[in-house]
């Protein structure tokens, strides 16, 4: 028995309250290591020689990746405090007892030794995220260059490749009059990147947060695209950048000219004076990624961090939006991140807090900061495999890691993107080809999460690495791929016809021998084909949901075939 590799801890993270007297438990082990695990638990108060309170249940392998295998267990129960207790069976045989952290050879009988659940505690620290994202479709834009209100020539608003200078017209107006099109294709979400005030087409460097950008519009153009877009059943999320502001934001220009004795020295992590960047030359403040354009805020100052806190609830309050992306958001501190989900909380409880991260951050997902994060694990896992450059086992061993180890209720809010304004084109990674793209939206579109669409994507656009992916949106039925857009058009059907396949217990496994991706869930079965030849699979028969007809067993080139019902 491996032990070194057997974890838990008697924490929210590991000891879950998933409702009142409803609690998942959770073990690692090394992968293969364990036959089955027994959670044991029993009051810690009630005396056993008054009420024998003991009880056991199976712990269920949920998941499993390269290296861990990842135990579950519910149960229910209602009591002061809870007392619990792991017995381990390994593949030779041999029986251990893990309990208080400690590995024990005979099963423990001091109420002492025992882990400890305080069951209030848990459930007044219960992780509460907004049922409606659950599972949702997300459908990012680029305001910039999706959809203009005014008149735009086909060479300016195509032009390819594009440049973080060209300015093509899109607007919110715009994109009112399109809303139409994203409710169309099947989404629930509307994510904008930042529309407010700023000097560049990313407006990600924030002039002003209290102003919409004159090249999109107005506050009340806002309002009533957000007005639109919730009569269609659309929510709406808003780009807070709040990790840095553009050198011209007012407290920054405060900065420069009064320097060691501007009054909002604090806001900043200033390092001399007079303050200085350029190009080739390390600003000498801190910023975003070293561009001396985008100073970096400092949200351990009291004060910086409730104007920014304002700036939000002012939008929630102004424009009734749903929620916040919050850019670069594992650079901000804790503590800015607890304060600002408190606040937002209290006035609007069903808000979405979405953190930009391109890695694993558990510690930002414990139910006191945000809801959910980009999935950029999910991108590189699964473009990797569908470009040839991993194998199906990466998509498998990735993301059954974040089932194992991230809370049960971050899961369906995942944001499993495959591209985003930061990234080349789905159809660029693909090396332009579309069947690759098309195995890699149906594994988006079949897991549990929220699928994320970057704008064109569905008419199969192109573009290279950032400002490329930027171009303007396909409009001109000429330039679409009709066959790209049926194809999301039928996962989304599929996928929101089979609830099953999104529950969190779906299994996830791969062969990379065949080149096999396999997906189960209730009664479903899902097989994609990572290959470039045909291949067979063992299973005959069952109705296949993506041609409606029985499945032979064959698989095209990078096929894929969802079977429903009884295997024969």
């Amino acid at each position: 028995m491996n032990y070194s590799a057997i974890s838990h801890e008697a924490t929210g993270r590991d000891a879950i309250c998933l409702s009142p007297g409803r609690f998942l438990v959770r073990l690692r082990s090394a992968k293969g290591d364990l036959e089955s695990v027994t959670l044991h638990w029993q009051d810690k108060y009630m005396p056993l020689r008054f009420f024998d309170s003991r009880r056991q249940a199976p712990m269920r392998l949920c998941a499993a990746d390269a290296v861990s295998d990842y135990w579950e267990a519910e149960i229910e129960f209602n009591v002061i405090c809870l007392r619990y207790w792991f017995e381990l069976l390994d593949g030779e045989g041999k029986t251990a007892y893990l309990s208080c952290d400690r590995f024990v050879d005979s099963e423990p009988d001091d109420i002492n030794e025992m882990y400890d659940l305080p069951q209030a505690l848990r459930e007044e620290g219960r992780f509460m995220t907004p049922e409606w994202a659950e599972n949702a479709i997300v459908y990012q834009v680029f305001p910039a260059r999706f959809a203009a209100s005014k008149p735009v020539s086909d060479k300016k608003w195509y032009k390819a490749p594009i440049t973080s200078k060209d300015e093509i017209g899109g607007d919110l107006p715009g994109l009112c009059e399109k809303l139409g099109h994203i409710k169309d294709l099947g989404a629930d979400i509307l994510y904008l990147t930042p529309i407010f005030k700023a000097n560049t087409t990313h407006k990600y460097d924030t002039v002003d947060y209290y102003q919409i950008d004159p090249s999109f519009g107005t506050e009340e153009d806002l309002i009533n695209l957000v007005d639109r877009a919730h009569g269609l059943g659309l929510r709406v999320i808003l780009d807070g950048v709040f990790n840095h502001t553009s050198t011209e934001f007012f407290a920054f220009e405060d900065v420069k000219k009064n320097g060691e004795k501007s009054k909002y020295l604090d806001w900043y992590y200033v390092e001399g004076f007079p303050v200085r960047s350029g190009w080739g030359v390390k600003p000498n403040y801190l910023t975003f990624g070293y561009y001396g354009g985008m100073p970096k805020l400092n949200q351990g100052n009291p004060e910086t961090a409730r104007y920014f806190i304002d700036v939000a609830l002012y939008w929630m309050r102004r424009a009734n939006i749903d929620g916040w992306r919050l850019d670069v958001a594992d650079e901000i501190g804790h503590k800015f991140w607890k304060d600002f989900r408190s606040a937002i909380r209290a006035e609007f409880p069903d808000a979405l807090l979405v953190g930009e991260v391109w890695h694993y951050a558990p510690d930002f997902l414990g139910g006191d900061e945000w809801d959910s994060i980009m999935n950029y694990q999910f991108y590189r896992a699964v473009t990797g495999a569908v470009s040839g450059a991993e194998a199906p086992s990466r998509i498998a061993n990735d993301l059954n890691r974040l089932r194992g180890r991230l809370h049960p209720k971050v899961q369906p809010l995942l944001w499993n993107l495959l591209g985003s304004h930061d990234t080349p084109r789905l159809l660029h990674v693909c090396g332009g080809d579309k069947r690759r793209m098309k195995l890699a939206i149906a594994i988006q579109m079949l897991l549990p999460g929220s699928p994320f669409i970057y704008y064109g994507d569905e008419y199969g656009m192109d573009g290279g690495k950032d400002p490329d992916c930027r171009r303007g949106m396909l409009w001109d039925e000429n330039r679409q791929d009709k066959d790209m857009y049926a194809w999301y058009r039928e996962l989304i059907r599929v996928r929101k016809a089979c609830p099953e396949l999104l529950s969190r217990f779906a299994e996830l496994s791969a062969d990379d021998e065949r080149g096999l991706l396999i997906m189960r869930g209730g009664d479903f079965t899902a097989y994609f084909n990572m290959r470039d030849c045909d291949i067979s699979v063992p299973e005959k028969g069952g109705r296949d949901m993506m041609t409606g007809k029985s499945f032979s067993g064959a698989l095209e080139p990078f096929g894929v075939c969802i079977l429903e019902g009884e295997k024969k």
